[in-house]
């Protein structure tokens, strides 16, 4: 098991980047634009709930790294407190998560915005999950490959959310366990995909993000 280092987190080395195939950012513009027209009256509803019941901002904005270590800022429906502080890693009971943003997560709504991102290529359909600067710079040195790779909307890890949420829950430090047990076992999954990232591929991930997404409709437990 690795230890997280307690020093201040330095800059991420120079990262060469893994370009995307033309196939997969074709499949990425061709399923994605189409989305966004249809879900926008979805859009515009999740907008108006979360200014209601939360207020304003109804975007939450979070710079990200992205493929080779650039930074990009995400887009999400926002699902916490404004002002809230704490671990850059939330389980699934974290009292920051508004009463409506508890639900968003649930279902993976909030997570919709994002379409933007992949349209825009700062993300792709299926990769790795867009992390957070100041954890990416914790990584243990082996596992910092995987920002290479563009992030995806959804991937391997993405789809066990609900499993990674609940392993934070009452833990001390959960930035160091996610550090230390979460991220090899994130990266593992995320080199096997890598290793056949094929638009076939792709498409069984979008597919099977569906059925996850559906699943919370009848699962109780755990969140996202």
């Amino acid at each position: 098991m690795h230890t997280v280092d307690r020093v201040p987190p330095q800059a991420l080395p120079a990262l060469s980047v893994v370009r995307l195939t033309l196939a997969r950012r074709i499949l990425d513009v061709a399923v994605v634009l189409p989305l966004l027209l249809m879900l926008a009256p979805l859009l515009m509803l999740l907008a108006l709930l979360v200014a209601v019941t939360s207020g304003i901002p109804v975007l939450f904005r979070q710079r990200r790294i992205g493929a080779g270590g650039r930074e990009f800022t995400l887009y999400k429906f926002r699902s916490m407190r404004t002002g809230s502080t704490g671990p850059g890693v939330t389980g699934g009971s974290d009292a920051r998560v508004t009463r409506t943003g508890r639900i968003l997560r649930r279902l993976s709504l909030d997570e919709l915005p994002q379409l933007w991102n992949v349209l825009r290529g700062d993300m792709t359909l299926v990769g790795p999950r867009p992390e957070v600067p100041h954890l990416a710079r914790r990584y243990p040195p082996e596992h910092q490959w995987v920002f290479r790779h563009r992030p995806g909307l959804t991937g391997p890890c993405q789809l066990r959310s609900r499993a990674y949420a609940a392993q934070l829950e009452g833990r001390a430090d959960p930035e160091e366990h996610y550090l230390t047990v979460l991220v090899p076992q994130r990266t593992a999954l995320d080199a096997e995909f890598l290793s056949r990232a094929t638009a076939w591929n792709v498409v069984r991930f979008v597919a099977r993000t569906a059925l996850y997404v559906l699943s919370a409709l009848w699962d109780r437990g755990g969140g996202s």
